[in-house]
Order: structure tokens, then sequence, then C-alpha cells
């Protein structure tokens, strides 16, 4: 019997790199996404115009996987897509993608991450009762942005949960949605917390992309805050976390941080770029005020529950994501 996969938000960066890691690594696996193909980042900016990589997202792999267009907070076209899949799994990716995007909004962001969520938990819990669907695992998408500020040097999955913007408080309200209504209809989840996701495909302007992006057209890059460190996290390592999160029942109703596991600086990230691609150009100002002050996300429960391993240090995941913009081709 195959294992059937709804991915929400699935056309997005992230989304299609766990498409792909799932049609490679489950064997009889079935892949739907249903996407509403929104960009949320301004179309006339030069900037956002330079990549298109959605022919590369799907690159080989578009003919395996059904695709569903509509927006996943529409009762009626949830409850289509999953009496007519009937999923396994599903990975609510759908939201707005980035903390900072132009005229970020509460209402926006609350239906990308309450809405949506309350609509995809009430129609599984519509069709389960149906005995139409046998959903194993739902799994909430959520940000390293919900802790807010960190208070300890790493932040544990109890770490408090103070978010201090939009985007953090959405996600936060996504998850406590997530955990009340799953608990309510008896429905097993997991939920994930990454952190400043980078690799190839990204186009909605992470800090990521936007250094390489600036050093590969020799402009000068701005560092919003000398000491600012994040836990960069490949995409590659995320998705494996995911997917490891969905299928793995040991995993239910449990939260993960999903990220490398050790933080490093923004200055790090330029002097790794600079010592492949030579001299940068760049400058340093006061931090963004809008942005908790973060760092190192512990992954030992995902290690511990989920045998979650991290492969792409800085170190290797830069290259990696230089030798895709080099070639635009994508394993």
């Amino acid at each position: 019997m195959k294992k059937v996969f709804l991915i929400t938000g699935g056309a997005g960066f992230i989304g299609s790199h766990t498409c792909r890691y799932i049609l490679k690594n489950i064997k009889g696996s079935k892949v739907v996404i249903l996407d509403n193909f929104a960009r949320y980042q301004d179309p006339f900016s030069y900037e956002n115009n330079n990549h298109n990589f959605y022919d590369l997202r799907f690159k080989n792999i578009k003919d395996k996987i059904y695709f569903e267009r509509g927006d996943a907070q529409n009762f009626a076209i949830v409850y289509e897509c999953l009496n007519k899949y009937k999923p396994n799994y599903i990975i609510h990716l759908a939201a707005v993608p980035v903390a900072k995007t132009n005229n970020l909004n509460s209402f926006e962001m609350k239906a990308g991450s309450i809405d949506t969520t309350c609509c995809l938990i009430e129609m599984c819990a519509k069709l389960t009762e149906k005995k139409i669907l046998n959903l194993k695992k739902f799994v909430y998408i959520s940000s390293s942005m919900v802790y807010g500020d960190f208070i300890q040097n790493e932040a544990k999955e109890n770490h408090p949960l103070n978010p201090k913007e939009i985007y953090g408080t959405m996600k936060l309200s996504g998850e406590i949605v997530t955990r009340g209504l799953c608990n309510f209809y008896s429905i097993p989840f997991s939920i994930i917390r990454p952190s400043a996701v980078y690799g190839p495909t990204d186009m909605n302007r992470r800090v990521s992309q936007i250094f390489i992006d600036k050093a590969m057209n020799k402009e000068k890059i701005i560092i919003n805050g000398a000491d600012e460190s994040l836990d960069f996290t490949y995409v590659e390592d995320l998705v494996e976390g995911i997917v490891l999160a969905t299928t793995n029942l040991n995993s239910v109703d449990d939260t993960f941080n999903l990220t490398y596991g050790k933080s490093r600086k923004l200055l790090d990230f330029i002097k790794i770029l600079s010592s492949i691609l030579g001299e940068i150009n760049y400058e340093i100002k006061e931090r963004d005020s809008f942005r908790p002050k973060r760092g190192t996300l512990c992954i030992e429960n995902a290690r511990k529950i989920l045998n979650y391993r991290p492969k792409y240090p800085l170190e290797l995941g830069i290259p990696k994501y230089l030798e895709f913009l080099k070639n635009q081709t994508i394993d």
C-alpha cells in the first residue's frame, strides 16, 4: 500500500525539497501538493526578478507529483483534496514563508498559520469520523521565532515562548491550534521548529540568499549586528528531519527543533563566502530591532527520538549552495 503524503505549501522552497526527499527515499510513496502558488515578495523589485526556480524545484520529479492549486484555509478545497487523495501523512507548510517581508501584517499571517491549520485539522477529523481518512500524522512546521529572545545558551523545546514580532506570534498561535485541536480530535501530531534555512532554489530573500547574491554580484553586504548569530540550517538536513518526524510514530505529540544545532555569526557566513568568492565588501550596522536575539537551538530531542543527524555545517552547505547557483542543477 502506498504511503500518501499531502504537503501544503509544497511548491515552496522547503516544500519542494521535502517532495524530492520523499520520492527519493520512501519506496512506494505518493506525493500530493496543495499550494496557492503565492509569492510574498515585491514582484517589481529587481532583486526578486533575478531568480525563478519553480521549474528547477521540480526538475525530473514533476510528473511524479499530484499538484492541486488552492488555498488551505478554504474548507471546500481542503475537504475535496483530502477526500480525493486520502493522505496518511500531512506536512503543513502553507504560510507566509519568511519573517521579514513587504508590509507583513497579522491578518495575512493569521490566515497562513491559524486559519489553514484549523481548516486542515477539522476536515481531517470529519473524514476520519466517516472512516474515509486514515491519518497517521499531522505535522505543523513552526519557527524558532516562537522563542523570542533566547535567554539560555541553547534553546531547548521547553525554552520560554515569548515571540516579539508578527511572524513568531502567529507561528506560535498555529502551534497552539495544532496541539489543542489534534488533542481534541485524537489526531497524532508533531511540531517542527526550524531556523535560518538556506540552500538551492530559495527565492524568498532570506539573509543567506541576500548575502550570496550580493557577494556574487560584487555588491556591498549590510550586516545587521556584529555579534548577530543564527543557527543556519541547510535545507537538505531540515527536510530529512521533517520526514523522520512525519513517519516516526514515536514522535507523536512532540515538538522538535530541527536545525544544525550550532549557531554561527553572520560574519562567519561572510568569511566562508569570501574564502570561495574572494574579497567581499561589507558594512556592519546596528541589528534589526524587530528581530529577537537568537543563537543555538538544542537538537537533542530530535537526535534521541528521530535519529536526526544534520550533515551540513556552513563550511559544507555554502559551497553546495554556490555550486547549484553556478550550474543551476539539483540532485
